[in-house]
């Protein structure tokens, strides 16, 4: 501790010593000096905190561990164990994780280019405590409604996966492990996830706007992300719910057609209904399927409502107006505006006000199309 406390000292105040010793270092220049010191601790300080953040985001030889162990005992089952298991033809490659749970690799599938997504928080919190509930994370399948086997009930929603045109085609599956085809992004699109967990998520924000595709590119995107949300809605398979709605999740192609980056923020109606009914809270944050499928809370009985306070078309509009706004031309940009507003106030289910939903998301693929059609960009 001593020498620590030596080391700090010749590091702090010895550039410093010989000129207040010889009062030749004016008072301004001290202060100065102190604050750049003061700053660099900081900064240094905040990147150790990120950076030791961002050691727990790649652990996908934990995930695969776990994922084989299930497999093993006969748990868990799907197309890919074998190969992910006993032949070893799963190759991970680079990491893309953004959060310790859900564990995002590039890798290498029968000689194709694939992304392997695993979540792994419901398993490591039952191993590392088991005395304790694991925590409900947002998972893809769940009980099916009662007259539905497990194994119809997940073949379903596979198939709606695979069929989604505005979806990354699911690949293949080892319980709650997936391969799904890669989401190209245009250069300078998304940041290096690297970067991610260190900056503020203003600034990252910032960043995909300033280095993101010109405006009428992403005016194009969003069509495609509307009519993904079209989709949820008026599918073959029943309702399904986006419970992250980010620009993280905004895929696209070589051509700028949306593609969906993360199926597994996506979640059948019957599965957040049940999670959320009569779940005991104190307020509505209480209430949260995922990170934002969020349902009111009956103080009086202190349990959760099934019925989710924001649509899919809100949260959508709320993201858009972020992504399209700034930069928008300036004979679109007040109707523009004034259509993201009213259609971020959409609230209760959407099966409840189906014609209203319907007539604000079609204003506002009229208005994008009306802007880029008959150009390059449509």
């Amino acid at each position: 501790m001593r020498r620590l406390r030596r080391l700090a000292h010749l590091v702090l105040l010895c550039p410093f010593s010989k000129g207040l010793q010889q009062g030749r270092l004016p008072g301004l220049r001290v202060k100065y000096a102190l604050l750049v010191w003061l700053g660099i601790f900081a900064g240094s300080w905040m990147v150790y905190v990120r950076y030791s953040t961002y050691s727990e985001l790649c652990r996908g030889h934990v995930c695969q561990m776990v994922i084989c162990d299930q497999y093993r005992k006969g748990i868990i089952s799907g197309s890919v164990c074998q190969d992910l298991c006993e032949l070893h033809k799963v190759e991970w490659r680079t990491c893309l994780s953004s959060a310790p749970g859900q564990q995002v690799y590039s890798g290498l599938w029968q000689d194709k280019e694939v992304t392997i997504k695993c979540g792994i928080q419901e398993a490591l919190s039952s191993k590392a405590r088991p005395d304790v509930a694991p925590r409900r994370e947002l998972v893809l399948f769940d009980k099916p409604t009662r007259g539905t086997s497990i194994k119809e009930f997940r073949e379903m929603t596979l198939s709606f996966l695979k069929e989604k045109e505005h979806a990354s085609r699911l690949l293949g599956f080892c319980g709650d492990l997936y391969l799904t085809e890669v989401v190209p992004r245009g250069r300078g699109a998304a940041l290096p996830s690297i970067l991610r967990p260190l900056l503020p998520p203003a600034l990252h924000r910032a960043l995909q706007q300033w280095f993101g595709p010109a405006w009428p590119w992403r005016a194009k995107i969003a069509i495609g992300l509307l009519e993904f949300v079209e989709d949820l809605f008026h599918g073959s398979y029943g309702t399904f719910y986006m419970c992250e709605t980010t620009l993280a999740n905004v895929g696209y192609t070589a051509t700028y057609d949306f593609k969906m980056a993360d199926l597994q923020q996506v979640a059948p109606e019957a599965t957040v209904r049940r999670f959320l009914q009569g779940r005991h809270c104190e307020q509505s944050s209480d209430c949260t399927f995922g990170r934002d499928c969020r349902a009111p809370c009956d103080r009086l009985m202190r349990q959760c409502k099934g019925d989710l306070i924001q649509p899919n078309l809100a949260k959508v509009c709320e993201l858009l107006r972020d992504y399209l706004l700034p930069g928008a031309p300036a004979d679109l940009r007040e109707e523009l505006g004034r259509q993201l507003r009213t259609c971020t106030t959409l609230s209760g289910l959407a099966s409840q006000v189906e014609a209203h939903h319907s007539l604000v998301l079609s204003h506002l693929k009229t208005l994008l199309w009306r802007e880029i059609s008959n150009t390059k960009y449509s």
